[in-house]
């Protein structure tokens, strides 16, 4: 029983870590019955910025506004790979680097670098945090997890997001944003530099204890052909026997 709880802790913490919000949702549900089978560098400055109130459920945009989400639905409704490096920053200033992989819709690739052997992996349908060094898989249904807002074929912030802030700083683009599942708690800011083309390059999680959670990214190429067999699961069972 005391391994089973802190294999179960080490998966919220890795979700937490990296993605904030969507970590807490996903860790707070029990996974489903499924089919056998460098350096990196600062995205942006630190914003101060003041949002709306988080009761205010429908926000007021002006026409610029609209026009920036607007901006940003196209650019991950356009978007079909993207792959790079990042750097994540814990709430406690903890610092992790690694690979992540994104081929639309809703797969996607988060290899974490040595010491680490965690990987975060979606084919689509199904959303996995392996841990090759234990050999173990938690397995969750990727259409009852936020990541439709952005990972989906029609992306649309207004439909599907509480928007609680639009900005164009410079030669950025900052939203402030929150799924509208009464079920998700906490936010997440994502930072889109506009030059030479719009890029998402960062973003900031807050999970309903207040707690900061920001991933970097670097060297991002989103026009380069990425391997299908990378958003496949590794079968931990069969790895484990044939050690």
């Amino acid at each position: 029983m005391r391994a089973i709880v802190a294999v179960a802790a080490a998966v919220a913490a890795c979700l937490l870590a990296l993605f904030g919000t969507v970590g807490s949702a996903l860790a707070q549900q029990e996974a489903p019955a499924q089919p056998a089978e460098e350096s990196t560098e600062a995205a942006s400055p630190e914003w101060t910025g003041t949002v709306t109130p988080a009761d205010s459920a429908e926000a007021e945009f002006t026409e610029e506004q609209l026009a920036t989400i607007a901006k940003v639905n196209a650019y991950f409704n356009e978007l079909d790979n993207l792959q790079g490096r990042f750097l994540q920053t814990d709430p406690d200033k903890k610092q992790m680097r690694g690979k992540f992989y994104v081929k639309k819709p809703g797969r996607f690739r988060f290899d974490y670098g040595s010491p680490s052997l965690k990987v975060i992996i979606s084919d689509g349908r199904w959303l996995a945090i392996q841990d090759h060094d234990l050999n173990t898989e938690d397995v969750y249904e990727l259409d009852n997890t936020p990541f439709r807002l952005l990972l989906r074929k029609d992306v649309d912030l207004l439909r599907d997001a509480r928007i609680f802030d639009v900005q164009e700083v410079e030669d950025l683009i900052i939203i402030t944003l929150q799924d509208k599942d009464p079920d998700v708690s906490g936010r997440i800011t994502l930072f889109l530099t506009k030059d030479p083309e719009l890029m998402l390059k960062e973003w900031v999680t807050v999970d309903a204890q207040g707690l900061e959670t920001r991933v970097q990214l670097s060297q991002v190429d989103a026009t380069a052909e990425i391997d299908p067999n990378l958003f496949k699961r590794e079968n931990l069972t069969l790895k484990k026997l044939q050690r």
